[in-house]
């Protein structure tokens, strides 16, 4: 089969390279599509991610397919032409954090790369915990959206965010997109942060009451500010980018009392200072949300499946594999204000 293949930092090729062996409870499924995404580009340019993958290794996270081959063991949940999306990880259900609750800190979370490639081999742990079958009515495409979704759902449930509440979200790509999309579904008024004309639309698209682009703004704090009530800041701000300024951004516009979740992780070895007056005085909480859990990789399948997010709003193209070098190279020389793109194996 062919592959994309993770050598090390932008070194990705397309190969051919063995179609994986199915164990008694491995599933091979036929990748009808996988989806590029943010955290996907970081890992291309620095060459390997220290949990997830590790050179070379066959690339990519986000895919939904059809079941090739069933292992013997679970032939009785899947069969062969079954359509199905698969997560990218699962937890143990055993470890502290498993039974606290709080299984996106598992210590032994096993990651599933390979989605970049023409089939993809699923673990017997994501298997039992993180397959789903497709609903008939969704597109494949639609269909592999549930991950990062599945994330943002987390996020949302997380900050405590109420109908009637105004989130102030920073950051407009597509996870910043699906936070405003969901949150003003939900009743909420978003005001949103972000760079770029094609940014500022995509948000005015998805719900935001208010954008603003900090690319022709000096200091977007106070007018964002003036546009809450008393002008006392945010219920909650939802960071989606990952800076020290936009986190410092994120501390001077909540409100006293109100939650800021760090969503957007910082580069390993950041340092943000922050007013600890401000955050005393002001009962902030601060919180952030990492990755996601089974409960909600099922919730962004039933919110895909009731058409509250489709694919049109954030898949801006669609590639072949053997196109997806040239693509990283474009996304880091170009950064135009692409979302997500398919690449159809």
């Amino acid at each position: 089969m062919m592959a994309a293949v993770l050598h090390g930092p932008e070194d990705l090729k397309v190969e051919r390279v063995e179609i994986p062996a199915v164990g008694s409870e491995n599933l091979l499924i036929r990748v009808m599509a996988a989806l590029t995404c943010g955290t996907d580009f970081k890992v291309w340019k620095q060459g390997y991610h220290a949990r997830m993958i590790k050179p070379p290794a066959i690339f990519g996270h986000e895919l939904a397919g059809i079941v090739e081959e069933a292992g013997t063991s679970v032939q009785d949940r899947f069969h062969k032409g079954m359509r199905v999306v698969a997560a990218n990880s699962a937890p143990c259900r055993e470890c502290y954090f498993c039974l606290k609750g709080q299984e996106n800190l598992c210590e032994d979370l096993v990651f599933n790369n390979g989605a970049y490639a023409e089939y993809a081999l699923i673990s017997s742990r994501i298997l039992r915990e993180n397959v789903i079958e497709i609903p008939a009515h969704l597109s494949f495409v639609d269909a592999a959206l549930i991950e990062p979704l599945a994330c943002v759902l987390r996020g949302v449930d997380e900050t405590g965010i109420q109908p009637g509440d105004t989130t102030v979200v920073i950051g407009c790509g597509p996870i910043g997109l699906k936070f405003i999309r969901i949150l003003s579904a939900k009743g909420v008024r978003v005001i949103a942060i972000g760079k770029r004309t094609t940014q500022m639309k995509a948000a005015e698209r998805m719900g935001a009451s208010a954008v603003f682009d900090v690319s022709t703004i000096n200091d977007p704090l106070q007018p964002i500010r003036d546009l809450t009530y008393r002008k006392l800041g945010a219920d909650s701000v939802i960071e989606a980018v990952g800076t020290p300024t936009t986190w410092q951004w994120a501390m001077q516009l909540v409100r006293p009392g109100g939650t800021v979740n760090l969503f957007g992780g910082c580069p390993r070895g950041t340092k943000v200072e922050f007013e600890p007056s401000l955050l005393h005085y002001s009962e902030i909480t601060i919180k952030s949300s990492f990755h996601h859990t089974p409960r909600f990789i099922k919730e962004a399948l039933e919110t895909i499946a009731r058409g509250e997010v489709q694919a049109r709003d954030f898949v801006t193209g669609e590639i072949r594999l053997a196109e997806l070098p040239a693509l990283f190279h474009h996304m880091k020389n170009n950064r135009n204000g692409q979302l997500k793109v398919a690449v159809m194996p």
